[in-house]
C-alpha cells in the first residue's frame, strides 16, 4: 500500500488545518496523482480539489506534492514518490486556502491583468492578419506556452514576501511575451509599468520558478531579459 498525507481544511467546520492519512492500492504507483486523488474522493466525497482537462493544459490541478509544485494530472505517482512510500499533498503555498487543496488565486490573476496580456496596436487593421516573419514568431517561443497554473509564482519566495507588489514569475513571463511581440505597439508603456522597485526587481534569482514549471519554461530567464530591456530604454 502507498501512504498518502493530504492537507485538509474546511473553514466552516475546522478550527485549523490538519493532515489526514489515507492509503492507496499499490496499482496507483503506475498512475497519475490526479487518478489517486479521484480514487480517494470516491471514498470521501468531501475532499476538495480542482481539475478539468487532465492533460496538462488547463493548469487547474496545480498543487504541492512532496514539497514541489506540480500538475497532478501529469505527475506519475512513482515519480512523485521517488524513494519514499508516502505522498504528501498540500495546496499551493503562498496563496490563501479556500478549502482543502483549493486556493484563492485572485491576487495571482490580478497581477496577470496588470501586465495587460493582450496586443496593443492602434494601426489600421490589415485585410487578413498582422503578419510576422518566422524570426519574429520565434521570439515568442518559451513564453506563449505558459498555462497560468501558478506553480512558479506560488513557489517563489519573493512572491511570499511581497505578494501585493511583486508581479511574480508567471505574470512577468507573460509581460515579456508581449514586450517581444512584433505586432505590439506599447513597448514604452509596458516597460514604464514595470520600472518601479517592486514589480520586477524584487526577484532574487533563486530559481524556484524555473525548477517547478510543468511546461519546462524559464521564468527566471524571462525576468532577467525584462531587466535588460529596461536598461536599454534608460540608457
Amino acid at each position: 500500500m502507498i501512504n498518502v498525507q493530504i492537507y485538509r481544511y474546511h473553514p466552516e467546520h475546522d478550527s485549523k488545518p490538519y493532515m489526514e492519512t489515507k492509503t492507496l492500492p499499490e496499482e496507483f504507483r503506475k498512475r497519475m496523482v490526479l487518478d489517486a486523488l479521484q480514487y480517494l474522493r470516491e471514498e470521501d466525497p468531501t475532499l476538495a480539489f480542482r481539475r478539468s482537462c487532465r492533460e496538462g493544459v488547463c493548469g487547474s490541478d496545480s498543487m504541492n506534492i512532496n514539497g514541489k509544485n506540480w500538475l497532478a494530472c501529469i505527475k506519475p505517482v512513482a515519480e512523485a514518490l521517488g524513494t519514499s512510500n508516502t505522498l504528501v499533498i498540500r495546496p499551493l503555498p503562498g496563496m490563501p486556502v479556500i478549502r482543502d487543496l483549493v486556493v484563492d488565486q485572485s491576487l495571482f490573476f490580478h497581477h496577470y491583468e496588470q501586465i495587460k496580456p493582450w496586443l496593443i496596436n492602434d494601426d489600421p487593421a490589415p485585410a487578413i492578419e498582422r503578419l510576422q516573419t518566422p524570426e519574429q514568431r520565434k521570439q515568442l517561443d518559451g513564453l506563449y506556452e505558459c498555462i497560468l497554473c501558478g506553480c512558479c509564482t506560488s513557489q517563489c519566495p519573493s512572491w511570499w514576501w511581497n505578494p501585493e507588489k511583486y508581479r511574480g514569475p508567471s505574470a512577468l513571463l507573460q509581460a515579456l511575451r508581449f514586450l517581444l511581440d512584433s505586432r505590439d505597439r506599447a513597448r514604452i508603456e509596458r516597460l514604464e509599468g514595470l520600472e518601479d522597485p517592486f514589480s520586477v526587481f524584487r526577484c532574487r534569482s533563486i530559481g524556484n520558478c524555473s525548477w517547478v514549471c510543468p511546461k519546462g519554461l524559464n521564468p527566471m530567464g524571462a525576468i532577467g531579459r525584462i531587466r535588460l530591456e529596461l536598461m536599454k530604454e534608460s540608457s
